[in-house]
């Protein structure tokens, strides 16, 4: 007869109950009666999942485990005639050698143990499945189900450090936070109170040479005035009609409601202005109309002076910062580590350490090199030439008076 065999399958042929040889898939001619395809075996690989068996660890708690084996006949002679039934002899196998491994392990090494609990368990199948012609290639537990209680006390436990881990990240956050606002608030104080430092000095300059100017002009104004009337030299008449030009100032005031003019306003106009002209006569005079006024300050020259002074140094300032960009991008492309020291600086003074991190953590406002100082006036700007100096006139130090 005639017996075909599919693929990847072998048949186990008996003849008289005796063992005759084994089929490969395709056709093959058999003598009826005396021989007989007793095991057709399937030679693919295998996945058995069994049920979840229950397993002590070493604390004495009891857990379910279900597992997977994965596993290939080899020799289908051996699978046929050395187990009975092959795949319950796995079973049993795999359960007791589970709990011989497990039962060495506590909950927590069970749980994060499973590549090593594998790979036990496929050595000892492997190693007592070969006489019987099946290996063993991959082991895998699916689950491990510890009981309700551990595993509420378990999620309890991992939410606790969930929540420990927040509230650690919370505070170092809100501490990164308060140290920046911090820093913040510290240098915006330290910009606000150079601002104001550097206001203030402004306005104390500014205050300063307006009070200069308005006690030059009113020095000129009463100068002139004063040099005016000396070289005019007034006489009776004239501070007679001055007098009579202040009667309607004097009775303009509010609280008068009745102003008597006195009968003898004539003599006493007479007498004051005798009173008046030999007082005015006993005075030293000039000659009529030659009078000098009093040296000017040039105040503008001394705000071209700090303007210029200011512009210098933005310019330093600048300057010195293209400097050191230009010998950090030198010292980059040479692959060495930046310089510091005179040398970075470009030939200039180093800083101090106790000076860098200020001059780090915020721009440094230099005030004016020349305060004002009460009762004090500055130099002014010198003379850049022969003209400039004869356009400029005579600086502030010479001023004289009460003014200086």
């Amino acid at each position: 007869m005639i017996k075909v065999i599919r693929q990847q399958r072998v048949g186990v042929v008996e003849r008289l109950g005796k063992f005759r040889r084994t089929l490969d898939p395709g056709p093959h001619l058999l003598i009826p009666v005396f021989d007989k395809v007793r095991y057709n075996i399937d030679m693919r690989e295998t996945v058995v999942p069994f049920p979840p068996q229950g397993v002590i660890t070493e604390d004495n708690l009891m857990v379910n485990i279900d597992s997977v084996i994965y596993f290939q006949v080899i020799d289908p002679v051996r699978a046929a005639y050395e187990a009975q039934n092959y795949i319950q002899a796995i079973e049993q196998l795999t359960m007791t050698t589970l709990r011989n491994i497990i039962g060495g392990l506590d909950l927590e090494q069970t749980l994060v143990s499973r590549e090593e609990i594998n790979g036990k368990l496929r050595v000892v199948l492997d190693e007592a499945t070969g006489k019987w012609g099946i290996k063993v290639n991959r082991v895998e537990l699916r689950s491990i189900e510890p009981p309700a209680t551990i595993r509420d006390a378990m999620e309890k436990q991992t939410r606790a450090e969930r929540d420990k881990r927040a509230a650690i990240l919370t505070a170092e956050g809100q501490r990164q936070s308060q140290i920046l606002s911090a820093g913040g608030e510290k240098e915006s104080a330290i910009l606000r109170a150079q601002g104001d430092r550097e206001a203030a000095v402004l306005r104390a300059q500014a205050d300063r040479q307006s009070q200069m100017l308005r006690a030059e002009g009113e020095a000129q104004a009463i100068t002139t005035v004063f040099n005016a009337i000396h070289a005019g030299q007034p006489d009776q008449s004239l501070l007679s009609y001055q007098y009579l030009q202040m009667l309607p100032a004097i009775a303009r005031g509010d609280a008068n409601k009745v102003w008597v003019i006195p009968s003898e306003i004539g003599k006493a106009l007479e007498g004051l202005g005798g009173a008046v002209s030999s007082a005015v006569s006993s005075i030293p005079t000039a000659p009529k109309g030659d009078f000098k006024a009093p040296d000017k300050v040039d105040v503008q020259a001394e705000i071209a002076q700090q303007n210029a002074e200011e512009a210098e140094k933005a310019a330093a300032t600048v300057q010195r910062a293209i400097d050191e960009a230009r010998q950090l991008e030198k010292t980059t492309r040479l692959g060495l580590s930046t310089p510091t020291g005179p040398a970075a600086l470009g030939g200039q003074a180093a800083q101090s350490p106790a000076a860098q991190p200020e001059a780090e953590s915020a721009p440094s406002f230099e005030p004016p090199q020349q305060q004002a100082q009460p009762g004090q006036v500055p130099p002014a700007a010198p003379p850049q030439s022969g003209q400039a100096q004869g356009q400029a006139g005579p600086g502030p130090e010479t001023t004289s008076g009460p003014g200086q």
